[in-house]
Parts: structure tokens; sequence; C-alpha cells
């Protein structure tokens, strides 16, 4: 079984094309974080840019309660939800999930990306209270339909 063809069906599935596609075209995504405290999953929409070789980039406060609760655990992960292209049942549309930590990154490279990705945000982006993040991926989970369900390597997702 491969990303390109799970489980030898459906030979016109790519899902390393899938997945590139949803992440490229997302101007938001659903960010799930632990809870500061507790540990109670926490789930949040943010803006994010798909990134390069650094996996996908937000821009965060810091009077956020996600970014608060990376400051004490950075686990995280990020829902990235396809539209479904009409489809009358939404759970036929494509997503994937990818699992990481969330850093800080201040690469002004990263900051571009996002910018570029979201030219909105340049009026806030300078606040003392946000900064660029990533996330690291250490795994990624697609479902793209019945029988389209496969886990996707985040070192070919994101190179």
């Amino acid at each position: 079984m491969t990303a390109d063809n799970p489980a030898g069906k459906d030979e016109d599935f790519d899902a390393l094309k899938v997945s590139h596609d949803l992440i490229a075209n997302a101007a938001t995504a659903t960010l799930a974080t632990l809870s500061a405290g507790d540990g109670a999953p926490f789930a949040s929409l943010v803006t994010v840019a798909p990134g390069t070789g650094s996996g996908p980039v937000l821009l965060l406060s810091t009077l956020a309660r996600h970014t608060r609760n990376i400051a004490a655990d950075a686990r995280a992960s990020l829902l990235f939800a396809g539209t479904g292209d009409g489809a009358e049942d939404p759970l036929m549309a494509a997503r994937i999930t990818v699992v990481g930590e969330i850093v800080a990154d201040p690469a002004p490279a990263l900051r571009e990306v996002f910018l570029a990705h979201h030219p909105e945000a340049a009026s806030y982006a300078g606040f003392s209270d946000f900064a660029i993040y990533r996330l690291v991926p250490k795994s990624a989970h697609l479902v793209a339909g019945f029988g389209r369900i496969v886990d996707v390597d985040p070192g070919e997702l994101f190179d």
C-alpha cells in the first residue's frame, strides 16, 4: 500500500497530489491544541499558509487561547478540509490532518510566505502580540472519500 495507490485500488487516485492541493489552496485550517491546565482538546479556526519544506505557517497572537495552549504543550494538529466540489455529502469531501508540534519561527522568509497568502494580515502582523509559527509535521492522514483513506509521508508532503 502506498500513498499514491492505497491497497492497490483506484489507479487514478494520487493521495500526495490531493494532499498537496488541499494544503496549497487552504486559506484557513482548524487548529487543535491541548488546553493548558487540564489538557482537554481545544479547536479553533486559524489562517494558514502552506510553507515549503518547513510545514504550514501561521500568524498567531499570544492573546489567543490556542497560543497559550501551545506555550504549555506544543503538540497540535491542523485539519485542512476541502469543499467537496458540490457533493451533497460533506463527508465525501477530501480532508487531511497534519500532526506535529507548533514552534515559533521568526524567519523573515516565513513571514513573507504568510503575508503573500494573507495580505490583509499586514495591518496587524506587526503588533507586538503576533508572531510567526509553523507546524513541524510528524504525520499526516488523508481522507479523500469512501475507500480513499491513507497516511501520507509528511517528508513528501512538505518537501
